[in-house]
């Protein structure tokens, strides 16, 4: 879609731009640039006059994924204090400042590195362990199988390219619920791609805590797995990492319900995603392929 010339992602961008410059928090003038990455929210990097940089992060709630931005802010002010993600300077309702790092996001292949695994799996035993102590006001959970449930009934009453297959995915969704079992429950990030982990050359931080919420550590490193294509060399590789131990039977299992609980979640985001996202994002691809997966993981199950 055009309007005069410009097309409809360009005029977001530029009221982007222009609500970043007037923040009340600059001390004087700033240069503002569009940062890649984002897809719930947009990002840009600034630089003030005397050399300091910043990132700025604009958004709203999207109720539809769960995502309130409240929940974010405390998710993210929190991961600072515990020295997992940067410094904030600056929070208003959807607008978030920080510090600008240096390097770059992890690709996949990256992640399955050996020596990348030892140092995210260390990453996110800090963010278990120490987040909570710094955590202040109200947070959400996300339970998966509820997050789950809440698409299923939105795709009910819209409607979705799903089909007859939505039935199948909710009863799918009810069984690994009760195969879960019990679970330990504390802060997660729960959106581990691999854009999501970053490299300043030096050390790992952990960004983007659109999805924070207290669940199961299994979860994190299931959605670890799913989202950047381990095989069961590099899944056994993170679990005897972030452990030190080889898994009981029982955890093992809940490890594959849960992978195949962020498969399930996949699908239906999409699903959700494609009644309102842009026509150039193939969601009908996307799905194919994690019902693909999660059929596959499901044949894993005992």
């Amino acid at each position: 879609m055009h309007r005069g010339g410009m097309n409809v992602d360009d005029m977001i961008g530029d009221r982007g731009l222009l609500e970043v410059e007037s923040l009340p928090f600059w001390t004087g003038p700033i240069k503002v640039w569009p940062l890649e990455g984002g897809l719930s929210n947009r990002n840009f990097g600034v630089q003030q006059a005397d050399g300091q940089r910043f990132a700025v992060r604009l958004g709203q709630d999207r109720p539809e994924h769960g995502i309130m931005r409240f929940n974010e802010q405390a998710a993210a002010k929190a991961a600072a204090r515990a020295g997992i993600s940067p410094k904030i300077y600056y929070m208003a309702p959807g607008v978030m400042v920080s510090r600008l790092l240096p390097g770059r996001s992890l690709q996949a292949d990256e992640v399955q590195r050996p020596e990348n695994l030892l140092r995210i799996a260390a990453l996110l035993r800090r963010c278990h362990t120490s987040m909570g102590a710094f955590l202040q006001g109200p947070i959400l959970a996300f339970w998966v199988f509820q997050v789950i449930r809440s698409y299923g009934i939105t795709l009910t009453k819209t409607g979705s390219s799903l089909g007859d297959q939505l039935s199948w995915l909710m009863e799918t969704n009810d069984l690994l619920e009760s195969r879960a079992g019990p679970v330990d429950v504390v802060l997660c990030h729960n959106d581990l791609t691999a854009g999501n982990i970053f490299d300043d050359g030096a050390r790992l931080w952990l960004l983007d805590w659109d999805y924070a919420g207290f669940n199961t550590p299994l979860f994190d490193l299931a959605n670890l797995s799913v989202n950047n294509g381990f095989y069961p060399p590099e899944e056994a590789a993170l679990l005897q990492a972030y452990y030190g131990r080889d898994l009981q039977e029982d955890e093992r299992e809940t490890f594959t319900v849960l992978k195949c609980a962020a498969l399930l979640r996949t699908v239906l985001a999409s699903a959700v995603d494609e009644l309102s996202s842009q026509p150039s994002v193939d969601h009908r691809h996307k799905k194919a392929d994690f019902i693909a997966r999660l059929e596959q993981a499901l044949a894993g199950l005992n």
